[in-house]
């Protein structure tokens, strides 16, 4: 594998429109929270109520308890605010109590973009805002305890917690304070509950659980904390079922992956094992090179499979490229040769054919040209474009001689047109024999025939083979006729015929008298036999008769 290939990215599933939590949870970095169904939906006077009494601050009163809040990812939150110059507005309470959300009632949404680090130099993309979530403070009265100087307790199986202290505010105002550090959990959950349900990438949900988990654990917050860290362990059980899910898609998609590589490293080993007299290289050439890229594309763009499994694959199919290419290379150089030792012996024929091409000698010269034909044909091909431009060379120097050839029998015909009405005028007389019935009178005028159209001389070449075989039909006709007349008259065979009618006769005779006998018993079977035998005897015999006639 080049040094290219093996640096290139692997494009494992992507986690396209993914969130990541950010460490922080505070409303300082956090954007604009969704309303879920059920939600009263913030103002922007309790959005922007913690930034106002966070930035404004000035000096910390004596005795404060500082808060560790889930804003851990923003600067402003990182510490309990000051003495104010200006107090925050109170959040007012929600219109009625209600229990935190399960799962269950969130609508899964799209994944967010991964927001922009707080060191980041370039503007955050927007990104889509976390579920909101408010717990009433009627609610979160009774899971804490609020001092005098604003020191704030969660209370947990009935035990205090230390919160925080949120002094020179009202009671209402610090537990709406440490309220909104849960209620920030809580989103921060919703949304990873929501990523979960839409089956989101889950390359990050482990670790904002833990920091989720963490942040509960540190108690500087107001809320359920028990319901919290259930619902923080629920959800990790369900990110867990999601990372075996897309592990198992994962091994699928990567064994899918490795089929299609080794598919494409089987076809070029098979391309390199061919015999390369047998490869039509124009086309396996292209496909190398399509398999070349199917390669770089899966290179490029499939699921990685392993350094190891990669480079075992490339160095196969690199090794099938190379010897192809080899064999390729081999293969045009000797068809260079080839082409040059073909090319040499048609030109030695060109040669010869040059030679003879103003020769007068006809009949020599074609039965040579015919040789020469001969040997090109049985001669090597040179390359196409060699082969067809040798051909014209060759087919030329032929083409003078048969050309002067033919206008010298074409001079020769125009001299033998006069032979060849006499000809056609004895064909005539000779057709008109037919059919034989005077055979003596035939021959005898078929004779004369012959003599005169001996004397008539050459026809043209183009006639002789039609005039030639008229004559020879009528010719046939009475060597037939007198065949067969030769036939009916031979002695051997008269007496062949006459002797198997004595025969046939001798033997009808005798069934005659077997026939009487049999009916003189009266014996059916008997009579049945002779009978049948003696009706096949006639008819043989019927049939010698006629035969004799013929030679009479």
């Amino acid at each position: 594998m080049t040094t290219s290939q093996q640096s290139d990215d692997n494009l494992q599933p992507a986690a396209a429109a993914e969130e990541q939590q950010p460490e922080g949870t505070g409303t300082t970095g956090q954007a604009a929270a969704l309303p879920v169904a059920g939600d009263a939906p913030v103002t922007e006077a309790n959005e922007a109520t913690e930034p106002a009494h966070e930035t404004e601050a000035t000096t910390a009163p004596t005795g404060q308890v500082e808060d560790t809040s889930v804003e851990q990812g923003t600067a402003a939150a990182s510490e309990e605010p000051t003495v104010e110059t200006e107090k925050p507005k109170p959040i007012p309470a929600a219109p009625s109590p209600r229990a935190i959300p399960t799962p269950a009632a969130v609508a899964p949404t799209p994944g967010a973009p991964r927001p922009a680090g707080k060191s980041s130099s370039k503007a955050a993309a927007p990104v889509a805002a976390p579920p909101t979530f408010t717990t009433p403070l009627e609610e979160a009265a009774k899971l804490s305890r609020v001092s005098e100087d604003g020191h704030v307790f969660v209370i947990i199986d009935g035990t205090e917690h230390p919160v925080g202290q949120y002094p020179d505010a009202t009671a209402e105002e610090a537990l709406a304070y440490f309220v909104r550090k849960h209620d920030e959990v809580v989103s921060s959950l919703m949304l990873l509950e929501q990523r979960v349900v839409a089956k989101a990438p889950s390359s990050d949900m482990n670790k904002t659980l833990d920091h989720l988990a963490a942040t509960v654990a540190e108690r500087a917050m107001v809320g359920d904390i028990p319901a919290l860290e259930t619902r923080i362990e629920n959800a990790r059980a369900a990110v867990t079922e999601l990372v075996a899910l897309e592990r198992k898609a994962n091994e699928e998609l990567r064994a899918t992956e490795l089929a299609a590589r080794e598919a494409i490293v089987t076809e070029a080993e098979a391309m390199a094992a061919l015999d390369p007299s047998t490869v039509q290289w124009k086309q396996g050439s292209n496909r190398m090179n399509d398999l070349f890229d199917a390669w770089k594309n899966a290179q490029k763009s499939g699921v990685r499979l392993g350094r190891s499994t990669e480079d075992n694959l490339w160095k196969r199919f690199r090794g099938a490229r190379t010897t192809f290419d080899r064999h390729r290379r081999a293969y045009f150089s000797q068809l260079d040769a080839s082409n040059a030792e073909a090319k040499g012996a048609k030109e030695a024929l060109i040669a010869r054919a040059e030679e003879l091409s103003n020769s007068t000698d006809w009949g020599a010269t074609a039965g040579e040209y015919r040789r020469l034909m001969d040997q090109w044909k049985a001669s090597k091909r040179a390359s196409r474009k060699d082969d067809d431009a040798l051909w014209a060379r060759f087919r030329a120097a032929q083409d003078v001689f048969f050309e002067a050839r033919a206008a010298a029998n074409a001079a020769i015909d125009e001299e033998f047109g006069a032979n060849l009405v006499v000809k056609d005028a004895l064909l005539v007389e000779a057709k008109a024999l037919l059919p034989i019935k005077d055979l003596a009178s035939a021959k005898k005028s078929l004779d004369s025939i012959r003599e005169r159209w001996e004397a008539a001389g050459k026809v043209p070449r183009a006639d002789m083979q039609r005039v030639e075989s008229s004559l020879r039909q009528v010719e046939e006709a009475v060597r037939s006729a007198e065949d067969e007349q030769w036939r009916r008259s031979n002695p051997e065979t008269k007496a062949r015929s006459n002797s198997m009618l004595t025969q046939l006769e001798d033997a009808i005779a005798g069934l005659e008298e077997d026939l009487a006998k049999a009916k003189a018993k009266g014996v059916e079977s008997k009579i049945a036999s002779a009978q049948e035998a003696l009706d096949a005897r006639r008819l043989w015999l019927e049939t010698l008769q006629k035969s004799s006639a013929d030679f009479q």
